[in-house]
């Protein structure tokens, strides 16, 4: 429990400064202030250094929108929501309204995706619409809730993540309750509100906030989650929307459970093409080989880190790899290189799992789906990992995050409603073989937005698809659809690029 001193500090800092808009700062505590309504418009000015200045001669302009913490006591306390916006490029006559975006998540920051993925789209949907980024309530600049140590999570080198026995199992689930405990202490009352639902009410405050009278939207990943939230609470207030690369309508930790099978898939994969390729990669001629090798160096982790690179942050590379294949032949080279010195250098990833943005990362991830609904019991979560090492005695369970919802400390009732009849058609984005987000998440989805359309990418292997693998059929007709309002009259099958040709040795992977 949260004691009172706790309690009465946190109100504090979730208190807003003011009931407009400035331009948007460093995130910041905040003074309770007497609530006086929702804001009536954005003001922006610049942005902090996170956002990246995007091509000359467009600018990207910031701003700050007070919203309540709780939508059932607007005089409570408030919290300030970081938006950004790159205005159309397009005449007015070219001009579509507004397209908000978010990157996924749970715990992605959109404030600088207004312009890293704006910067991605065709260029008849930049003419278009006026781009708006924003970090969701708990992230990045927009009150960010910190779960501090987070049960240990961010010690190096980590606790194994896979347990093998009774032992273990229980030591794993006893980090799970330290996790919940750790995010009531540093959220507190917060928590519960900091969910996918309150998010779209945010997302529909910042509509009306810039007088639009609808919204469209563009959600990767968790933003196709976001996106169906927003359908289901604003179905009249919804314009074009596009899910790409969608989660399922499920309980998160279901979905969890779900990627975690997928990923073995996906593995099983990658181990056959590094197989494929024995004279690039040299690390065996068959599928079984490779697999070998692989196990040896998780193996040799497992019993001597190096330099704080253990079993959790080789499985997280694994995990990171795995669902772009443009990194697949970097994740053979970093193998390839700790057999033969014993140096996982080539193995870690280049973002800092320990500072402070991927800190709020996962404590948000976990916040928000331990909100959205229910969790599992510890009895499921021990179940579950002896069905995935039947399948596979090593699995990766890295993407496991709904697990600590088993401790929450304040459990929803129900799950997040998403979709609803009265949207207009949506358009579904997917890869044929997401690991990820795997497709059949985005054709359950298509069964609460009727009307809607699937656009598959066949023989792809890659997490996140419209303008991102630079499909021509993919990106035509999703831009006709943001652009034109033209819905497919059927569901689109475009050709992929299959697997990878591996590049010569020592080159760098296309970055992402």
């Amino acid at each position: 429990m949260t004691s009172p001193t706790r309690r009465t500090a946190l109100l504090c800092a979730l208190a807003a400064i003011a009931a407009t808009v400035a331009p948007a700062a460093p995130a910041q505590s905040a003074a309770r202030t007497p609530a006086t309504g929702p804001a009536s418009a954005l003001r922006f000015g610049g942005c902090p250094a996170s956002v990246p200045d995007p091509p000359a001669p467009e600018r990207v302009e910031c701003g700050r929108l007070s919203v309540p913490l709780d939508r059932n006591r607007p005089r409570g306390p408030r919290i300030e929501i970081a938006v950004s916006r790159v205005r159309a490029s397009g005449t007015p006559a070219e001009r579509r309204g507004i397209l908000l975006v978010n990157p996924g998540g749970p715990g992605g920051s959109g404030l600088p995706y207004a312009v890293t993925k704006r910067a991605k789209l065709p260029e008849s949907v930049r003419r278009s619409y006026d781009v708006i980024g924003f970090d969701p309530r708990g992230v990045g600049q927009s009150a960010p809730v910190d779960c501090g140590p987070m049960g240990g999570l961010f010690a190096t080198p980590g606790v194994d993540p896979v347990p093998i026995g009774p032992t273990a199992e229980r030591a794993q689930l006893a980090s799970l309750r330290d996790l919940a405990d750790d995010c009531a202490a540093g959220g507190g009352d917060a928590l519960p509100y900091l969910s996918t639902e309150e998010t779209a009410r945010d997302m529909d405050a910042i509509r009306a906030a810039l007088g639009e009278r609808r919204t469209s939207f563009l959600g990767v990943s968790y933003g196709t989650y976001l996106g169906a939230a927003y359908a289901a609470a604003f179905p009249h207030r919804t314009g074009r929307m596009v899910l790409d690369s969608a989660v399922g309508p499920w309980d998160w930790y279901d979905f969890d459970v779900l990627q975690s099978r997928a990923l073995l898939r996906q593995r099983d994969t990658f181990f056959a093409w590094a197989a494929a390729h024995a004279d690039r990669f040299r690390l065996g001629d068959s599928a079984a080989a490779v697999r070998r090798a692989y196990l040896r160096v998780r193996d040799r982790l497992s019993a001597d880190p190096v330099d704080g690179f253990g079993p959790a942050e080789f499985d997280r590379a694994v995990y990171r790899a795995l669902g772009r294949t443009e990194r697949w032949a970097d994740l053979v080279d970093g193998l390839r290189t700790y057999l033969r010195d014993g140096s996982p250098n080539g193995l870690r990833p280049t973002e800092d799992f320990t500072g402070p943005d991927s800190r709020n990362y996962e404590a948000a991830n976990r916040t928000v789906k331990c909100a959205d609904g229910p969790g599992p019991t510890p009895r499921r979560i021990v179940a579950d990992i002896r069905r995935t090492r039947r399948l596979d005695p090593q699995p990766v369970l890295t993407g496991m995050e709904a697990s600590t919802c088993a401790y929450w400390h304040h459990r929803p009732a129900r799950r997040t409603p998403l979709g609803s009849p009265d949207a207009p058609p949506v358009l579904l984005v997917a890869s044929a073989h997401d690991p990820v987000t795997p497709i059949e998440g985005a054709r359950q989805l298509r069964r609460l937005l009727p009307g809607s359309r699937l656009v598959t990418l066949d023989d792809d292997y890659s997490h996140g698809v419209f303008a991102s693998r630079g499909n021509a059929c993919v990106d035509g007709a999703t831009a006709r659809y943001l652009v034109d309002g033209a819905v497919p009259a059927a569901d689109v099958r475009c050709t992929g690029p299959g697997l990878p040709v591996p590049p010569p040795t020592g080159s760098a992977a296309t970055p992402q």
